[in-house]
Parts: structure tokens; C-alpha cells; sequence
């Protein structure tokens, strides 16, 4: 009688009975999310690309701190519904949240198209902002809860290598758009493309993954899931090294907002074409998203907080570079720095909460991680803007540059090993289960 595979491991497969983790048994699903995940990151670069230059030339706006507001509101709302999304799929599943997801994203970019003041590309990226939270958090968790724990560097490590290089894509086809059709309709119609393909492979072949993540978990029976409320402190505050880690991701996402809003303008300040920006700007995108593969490797044999550290302190180091050079080759390699210490820590960061979180709640996890991280966005433009108006964006740089560091510093202090094969004791909800319980 002919050998046949096991059900999961085929594109014909349909996951059902008791699931098997890890990549191997998993790889056609674990392909699929991948690939929503590059689309996910596709809607993100064609406004990077495209919206700046929108802001000034269709709408007059010339004000860093008004230009610059747009991320800030996208931060905003991302943040929140990062915990809101996180929640609901612990009830409700991974793949629901992600088909509702990808419906918020076509206001965004019908609301841009016929956007007739500046406010309104601001409630544009609301929508954005709900898209990218349930999207983007539904993939990553998806992808956790078929490899168990084990291969989950590696796992958070693909999923954030092929957003980013999604990032890439979307924005190298705005600027191919824009060159030839102009800065509306095109790039928002080329979202809208994106939008639907992601549409279709979410509910075609995309298959629900909680069941997964209540196999791996040992607590599965119980009645009743933590309090968000709970749930939050415990991430936040009362587990010392999760708070650890939530800081760190605030503070990443304020560094990716100095690169995304403020770099090029200072750049350009000192005389470098917007080529040139775009390429430098592209090297630390591309060192950022093809290293995190290799970083979630490494994770998973050497333990999450040396790459974490040592990751933080190099964006640290890059933006510091970027304030005390004034020489293109000195810049090139900060953005190289930066890259590789963003690809360090960045799915690390993940990763972290992944291991510490029981599976059964670690959808709720990972938003109010993602809550703390994506909060970098809706504060840091704001203040680091309000700075750069009063004392140079050279001054934004380096505040930049002090706060990675002191960042990096509260993780070498706080934060504990995670990895499941390496950390030393249990976590500290299983000793201190009161933490989580009642409402």
C-alpha cells in the first residue's frame, strides 16, 4: 500500500483531528501566511512611498510636524486595535479577524483617492491603521501557532522578512506607478489589487490555526481566559521582564519613525538627491527585513535577550552615526548598522512574548505587546517633531539615539532569558497565577 503524507503537510490538506507542530508538518499553511504577510506589508510601502510627497503637493503642506501627523494617527489606532485584535482572536480565531482586516483597507484607499483636505488623509490612515492591526497580528500569530515552540524564532523571523520585503515591493510599485500615472489614483488602485489578491488567499486556501495553539497549550481546560484588564497589567508592569520588552518595542517603533519621517528631510538638508536618500533608506529596509530570518535562527539556539540587546544598542549606535557624520559613506553604514540591529531585535522582541505567554492567551499577549510597540508610532513623530521645530532635526536624531540606549540598558537590567530550553524557572504567571485571575 503506497505511503501517503500526513494530512497537514499537502496544499490539498485540510487541518483537522489532533494538529502536529512545526514547520515541516505545517509548510503549505505556514507558505500561505508567509504570503499574507508579504501582502500586508505591500499596502504599508505603497503610502510610504506615495503619501509624503502627497502631502506636499496636492495639499501645500510643508510643516515637518504636519507632514509627519499622518503617522502618528496610523500609530494610534494601530495601537489600540493591536489589543483589541488580539483578544478577539483568542475567542474567535486567527482567520476571521484577517478577512476583516483586508476589508478596512478599502476605505483607506478610497478615501485617498478622493481626498479634497488633509484631515481626511488622516481618517484615511485610521482605516489603514485597523487594517495593518488585524492583518499584520492575525498572520504573525497564525505562523506561532503552527510551529509551536521550537521553531519560533525562526517563525516570527520569516514573518517579519517577508512583511518587510513586502514593504519594499509595495513601495518600489508606487514609485513605478507614480512615475508614470502620477500621485492619485494609481498607487491607492494598486492597494486596492493587493487588498483583493490578500482577500482571496485568506479565504481560500488560509485555514484557521487556534486549534493549534490550544493543543500546544497545558492550561487549554480552563474555564475561563484572563481579563484583558489582567492581561495588560501582567504584560505591562507586574512581570518585570515583559515590561522589559514592551518598552524596548515602544521605543523601536520611535527610532522606525525618525528613519520613515525624519531622516530624509535631514538628509536632504545636508544636500544628499533623493535618489540617494532612497537608496540609503532602502539599504536599512532591506538589511532590516532579509536579516531577520538569520537573527530568528540564531535566537533560537542562542536564547532571545543577547540578539534583543545587542540589537537595540545598534540602532542606537546608527542614529547617533547619522547625527555625528556628515560623509555618505559614514551614512551608508549606519543605515547597515541600523538594519542589522533592527533585524536583531525586532522579531526577537515577538518571540519573547511567544515563549512567555500560554498558548491558550497568547493571542491577548502579543496586542498588548503590540499595543506598547506600535505606541512608538503615535508618540514618537509628535514629540520628536515638536523637537525638531524648536532645535534642528539633528536634535531629533540624537534625543533618538539616547533613548535606544536607555532602552537597551532597562532590557539588560530587567529582562530575562524566554526560550523555552534555556530560561531559568518558570514564568512568572505560573508562580504567581493570582496575577491573572478574577476580572
Amino acid at each position: 500500500m503506497p505511503h501517503r503524507p500526513p494530512a497537514c503537510c499537502g496544499p490539498r490538506a485540510v487541518i483537522t483531528g489532533e494538529p502536529r507542530l512545526g514547520l515541516g508538518p505545517n509548510w503549505w499553511q505556514f507558505s500561505i501566511y508567509t504570503a499574507v504577510t508579504l501582502l500586508v506589508g505591500m499596502t504599508i510601502g505603497v503610502e510610504r512611498v506615495s503619501l509624503p510627497p502627497l502631502a506636499h503637493h496636492a495639499f501645500g503642506i510643508t510643516s515637518v510636524l504636519y507632514t509627519v501627523s499622518f503617522i502618528s494617527a496610523f500609530g494610534a489606532v494601530k495601537s489600540a486595535m493591536n489589543l483589541v485584535s488580539g483578544r478577539l482572536s483568542d475567542h474567535h480565531g486567527r482567520k476571521a479577524l484577517l478577512v476583516v482586516g483586508w476589508a478596512f483597507a478599502v476605505p483607506y484607499a478610497v478615501i485617498v483617492i478622493f481626498a479634497d483636505a488633509w484631515w481626511q488623509i488622516l481618517l484615511a490612515n485610521l482605516f489603514l491603521g485597523v487594517n495593518q492591526a488585524l492583518t499584520w497580528s492575525m498572520s504573525v500569530t497564525a505562523k506561532i501557532d503552527l510551529v509551536g515552540p521550537e521553531g519560533r524564532g525562526l517563525a516570527v523571523g520569516i514573518d517579519e522578512s517577508a512583511g518587510y520585503i513586502g514593504t519594499g515591493l509595495g513601495g518600489l510599485g508606487a514609485g513605478l506607478v507614480v512615475t508614470s500615472f502620477g500621485l492619485r489614483p494609481a498607487p491607492y488602485l494598486l492597494v486596492l489589487g493587493v487588498v483583493a489578491l490578500g482577500s482571496l488567499v485568506t479565504l481560500g486556501p488560509a485555514k484557521e490555526t487556534l486549534h493549534f495553539a490550544h493543543s500546544e497549550s497545558k492550561t487549554a481546560s480552563r474555564p475561563e481566559l484572563p481579563s484583558l484588564r489582567r492581561l495588560g497589567g501582567y504584560m505591562s508592569w507586574r512581570d518585570r521582564s515583559m515590561m522589559a520588552v514592551c518598552q524596548a518595542g515602544f521605543f523601536n517603533k520611535v527610532a522606525d519613525s525618525l528613519v520613515a519621517a525624519f531622516l530624509p528631510l535631514y538628509l536632504a538638508e545636508r544636500g544628499m538627491s533623493l535618489l540617494g536618500i532612497g537608496v540609503l533608506v532602502g539599504i536599512y529596509a532591506w538589511v532590516w527585513g532579509a536579516g531577520q530570518v538569520l537573527a530568528g535562527l540564531i535566537a533560537d539556539r542562542i536564547g532571545r535577550k543577547i540578539p534583543i540587546v545587542l540589537g537595540t544598542f545598534l540602532v542606537s549606535g546608527g542614529l547617533a552615526a547619522f547625527a555625528s557624520f556628515s560623509s555618505w559613506i559614514w551614512w551608508h553604514l549606519a543605515a547597515i548598522v541600523m538594519g542589522a540591529g533592527m533585524a536583531l531585535c525586532y522579531p526577537n522582541l515577538m518571540t519573547a512574548v511567544g515563549d512567555t505567554a500560554d498558548p491558550s492567551w497568547r493571542g491577548g499577549a502579543l496586542g498588548v505587546y503590540r499595543l506598547w510597540r506600535d505606541g512608538g508610532y503615535a508618540v514618537g513623530p509628535l514629540f520628536l517633531g515638536a523637537m525638531a521645530a524648536f532645535a534642528g532635526l539633528a536634535a531629533s536624531l540624537w534625543v533618538g539615539a539616547a533613548l535606544l540606549a536607555i532602552s537597551g540598558l532597562g532590557l539588560v537590567l530587567a529582562m530575562k532569558e524566554t526560550h523555552p530550553r534555556l530560561r531559568v524557572g518558570s514564568p512568572e504567571w505560573v508562580r504567581h497565577p493570582d496575577w491573572l485571575a478574577g476580572g
